[in-house]
């Protein structure tokens, strides 16, 4: 558990949950794909709005602003 955990750092949500389930099953798990700046942003951006329980309009609104700067 203890190994798992250490190499689970850096993880969060379901990406954790699935890593960690892999994990402790003993499975081998493919190194994940790095994302683009972009995408990286994109990612931090929708979290961010889900935070906030953002939806339609405001959403949108939010979004553009966020991936801007």
């Amino acid at each position: 558990m203890a190994d798992c955990n250490k190499s689970a750092t850096g993880k969060t949500g379901d990406d954790r949950k699935t890593y960690m389930s892999s994990c402790l099953k003993g499975e081998a798990t493919a190194p994940a794909k790095q994302l683009t700046p972009q995408q990286q942003k994109m990612k931090d951006c929708n979290a961010k709005a889900g935070d906030q329980k953002l939806t339609g309009d405001a959403r949108k609104t939010f979004m553009s602003t966020c991936l801007k700067g």
